[in-house]
């Protein structure tokens, strides 16, 4: 999880530059549209003010499209705006895996479109 918190500025460029471009799956972008929302929106399913407890849904739903984008999307569309090595970028793919694991492969195939 640590991993995933240090990557964040970089991952948001990434996402940010991935939203722009045509190559990427509609499917895709509507995913990180709609995480973004839920996660910039005041009301969640845990309430933030719960001490650490509040903030499980917001780690859960961020890893899980983060899983979705790095493990589902085209890696070479990924690594062209990833700032980073790609030995960095698999390292974070591996973090967003074991925090999303809860979630079927299933559904993360069917959201991202592979």
């Amino acid at each position: 999880m640590k991993d995933l918190l240090r990557a964040l500025p970089a991952l948001a460029k990434t996402i940010g530059r991935l939203v722009l471009d045509p190559r990427l799956p509609r499917s895709a972008k509507l995913a990180l549209l709609a995480a973004a929302v839920y996660l910039a929106s005041p009301i969640d399913l845990i309430p933030d003010f719960i001490p650490f407890v509040g903030y499980l849904d917001d780690v859960l739903i961020a890893a899980v499209v983060v899983d979705g984008l790095l493990n589902y999307v085209d890696r070479g569309l990924v690594l062209k705006y990833w700032p980073g090595s790609p030995a960095s970028l698999d390292k974070l793919a591996r973090a967003a895996r074991i925090v999303a694991a809860w979630v079927p492969r299933r559904l993360k195939r069917r959201v991202f479109r592979v």
